[in-house]
């Protein structure tokens, strides 16, 4: 065998145990990085937590060196077994990852008392690693499916609740006034918001009946309201699952997903996907 078929091989090996998730060793893979992500994610909370810091600083410190080492590890091996590095290093998850992985090491970079405030914020970007979760949960992409398929129909929505705080709000400004804590058409207007999406922080409250019963209104209102966004959502979920039959190939050229079952070559580039 020469050399480059060796290396083919080699890359092809890596790609098919760190893309797919059909293999034994794809399936133990994934499980690993699984729980590193969570295990990484405990971690920050603990971390957050002054008394465990304190307690077990030493311990927390290693486990993220190590789980940060497995990221790189792994973050290097997605790039080197993949035809077009770029495509995977610019998409959506090859930034996840990037930006999961590198506060720890910034740690070297960012010295001194003055910058503590700058590291502790810039640590908490490991948080970010929860997303890689996205990458192994099959429903998540006909979520985003859905949620790209209603997005004009939730836009329309989300137009219609502005424009129906706005008339809500100035109705109750010239109801109350100034006197009931009404004191200009924006408050009234975020009174509105806060009444109709039924959180109701209690900060301004009307006095009159008239002005009551219109809060009454809005309150019950807001109960119908809230299910439309979510049947727009189901319903176009539901249209994803009839239509899409994906598997778990990822195109070792281009590195592009969500290719429909028993397909033979990408979508987007043509190459030959891993049989």
């Amino acid at each position: 065998m020469k050399d480059s078929d060796k290396k083919n091989s080699w890359k092809a090996r890596i790609h098919e145990i760190i893309y797919e998730a059909d293999t034994k060793e794809g399936k133990l893979f994934d499980v690993i990085l699984l729980l590193a992500i969570l295990a990484s994610v405990i971690l920050v909370i603990l971390e957050s937590v002054q008394s465990i810091d304190v307690k077990y600083h030493t311990l927390l410190n290693v486990s993220e060196w190590i789980i940060t080492i497995l990221f790189t590890i792994e973050y290097v091996l997605r790039i080197i077994s993949i035809k077009k590095p770029l495509s995977y290093i610019f998409s959506f998850y090859g930034i996840i990852d990037l930006l999961s992985t590198i506060p720890k090491y910034l740690s070297f970079i960012i010295v001194g008392s003055q910058n503590l405030i700058a590291l502790r914020a810039l640590r908490l970007f490991r948080v970010f690693r929860i997303l890689k979760l996205t990458r192994y949960i099959g429903a998540s992409n006909r979520l985003i499916i859905a949620l790209k398929s209603s997005r004009t129909k939730i836009a329309v929505f989300l137009f219609f609740i502005i424009i129906l705080c706005t008339i809500l709000g100035t109705i109750m400004y010239i109801v109350e006034g100034e006197e009931n804590g009404f004191t200009n058409i924006p408050k009234s207007i975020y009174w509105a918001i806060v009444t109709l999406t039924t959180v109701g922080f209690g900060d301004i409250t009307p006095q009159t009946p008239l002005g009551q019963l219109i809060a009454s209104v809005i309150m019950i209102l807001g109960y119908a309201i809230i299910a439309i966004p979510t049947g727009i959502v189901s319903s176009e979920m539901t249209k994803s699952n009839q239509m899409l039959e994906e598997n778990t190939q990822v195109c070792p050229n281009c590195g592009k997903d969500n290719h429909k079952e028993n397909a033979k070559f990408c979508y987007d580039c043509g190459s030959l996907l891993n049989s």
